[in-house]
């Protein structure tokens, strides 16, 4: 589709396959947590920090129970901004397209962190030079379409999990003797070991944001419920047994607080150590930065579609892309990097701001029959009454549970920052709302 036709998300090619999806949502799942919240995890709850990541990974499998049935039911062309705007209505939409703006912010963040983790390593370069060069590689490849994005981020998700796998199976023979000794073991006891978990769902969290890419998979209802399930599952496991490594190889009064380094750096050969930090903790960021300049631009177009924002900004390009969003997002990152905006800032802004989001969505997805019906009675998701209403209140409590673990991790300045994204959205949206025309924006498949 040339620039010419307008920047509708009907316009988006329907070209991602299952494994294109598995390296978005595997990729963007992968990422500093597991490098920077093992050693925190490992102090709530010593050598059973393997049961936290289980723990985690049922949080937010619950999570996402409203997500699947509406993921598996309809094409959503603007992803989560369409979930909001179908269940919640269109104000709720309008507040949704100015907290998921700031959100994306975490852009120059990723690049930011690999800056710090490449000149750790080899001591050399600038810290702003390099962020500015790895955002520039990653901009100039989206720019050339989503099929470039899948090709690249499927061979650094598969070079990301070697890199974990390999630590993980080093480590394995170095594990101390007495690894569930009670002395070492549920350290916290359960309240220690409910904390951990509830910690460790910022690591293994973000398969949802494949439903971001609705509109260009092959078959999104089939593939995007399977790939939020299993990216998620298989990520815990793997995690499961990194961390299995983590609290066994040293005394866990050692690893408590630190991140994997100190015991990869124990493990690991010189080569495979330098291997390990460059594809495990370097790539793990860039597949995260990658997938959300991939998913990042399709919510805000349907948003320019529905007039909450200029329409012209969403024009695809001869690759089909929608390349002045995406310039805007890179752009800005840039400037946050060159300006040195703290990357604990950037990070946490719309950390509370975003489970309100997600809390939106599973509050109402009850109504989901009511809102297609044709397309649900033939979903193969489709549940009875009971069943909808249980789904409904147990991925509400979820999300509660998880603004709340939000919440408590953040400074009172970043809380009321939180606060004021929020209100400021919901301002924004009363103030436009005359203003859109808001369209149906999901479709049966």
């Amino acid at each position: 589709m040339s620039s010419d036709s307008g920047g509708s998300t009907k316009q988006l090619k329907q070209v991602l396959g299952f494994w294109d999806l598995m390296g978005a949502a595997v990729g963007q799942i992968i990422g500093a947590g597991i490098m920077t919240l093992l050693g925190a995890a490992i102090g709530m709850t010593g050598r059973s920090v393997p049961l936290a990541f289980l723990i985690a990974a049922i949080i937010t499998i619950a999570g996402y129970f409203p997500l699947l049935l509406i993921s598996g039911t309809v094409r959503l062309r603007g992803g989560q901004y369409t979930q909001v705007a179908m269940l919640a209505g269109d104000k709720f939409a309008g507040a949704f397209t100015i907290i998921y703006i700031f959100s994306n912010l975490s852009l120059s963040m990723y690049a930011i962190s690999f800056a710090s983790y490449f000149i750790s390593l080899f001591g050399i370069g600038n810290e702003k030079l390099v962020a500015f060069i790895v955002l520039t590689i990653f901009y100039i490849l989206n720019c050339f379409g989503i099929d470039k994005f899948a090709k690249a981020q499927n061979l650094i998700v598969v070079i990301l999990v070697v890199a974990l796998g390999l630590f993980a199976a080093m480590g394995v023979g170095k594990i101390e003797p007495g690894y569930f000794d009670k002395a070492s073991f549920m350290t916290g006891g359960m309240k220690g070991l409910l904390q951990a978990g509830g910690l460790l769902t910022f690591a293994i969290g973000g398969g949802s944001v494949v439903i971001n890419l609705s509109a260009e998979a092959k078959n999104p209802t089939k593939d995007i419920p399977i790939v939020m399930i299993v990216s998620t599952l298989l990520v815990a496991v793997l995690y499961g047994f990194i961390s299995f490594i983590a609290a066994g190889v040293l005394p866990v009064e050692q690893v408590t607080g630190q991140n994997l380094t100190l015991v990869a750096d124990k493990i690991l050969p010189r080569p495979v150590y330098v291997f390990f930090i460059v594809c495990g903790a370097g790539f793990a960021l860039i597949s995260t930065l990658n997938a959300q300049l991939a998913w990042g631009p399709k919510p805000v177009m349907q948003a320019c579609d529905d007039g909450w924002l200029p329409e012209g900004l969403a024009k695809l390009s001869k690759y089909n892309t929608p390349v002045i969003i995406l310039t805007i997002l890179y752009v800005v990152a840039i400037v946050c990097v060159f300006t040195g905006l703290s990357v604990d800032v950037l990070g946490n802004m719309c950390l509370v701001a975003n489970g309100v989001i997600t809390l939106m969505i599973n509050a109402r997805v009850y109504k989901l029959p009511e809102v297609c019906p044709e397309a649900w009675e033939t979903s193969r998701f489709k549940v009875g009454s009971p069943a909808m209403m249980a789904i409904t209140i147990i991925g509400t409590i979820s999300s509660i549970l998880i603004i709340i673990l939000n919440a408590s991790t953040l400074s009172p300045t970043l809380l009321g920052l939180n606060i004021v994204v929020i209100v400021c959205a919901f301002i924004f949206s009363f103030l436009r709302s005359k203003k859109t025309h808001v369209e149906i924006s999901y479709e049966k498949v």
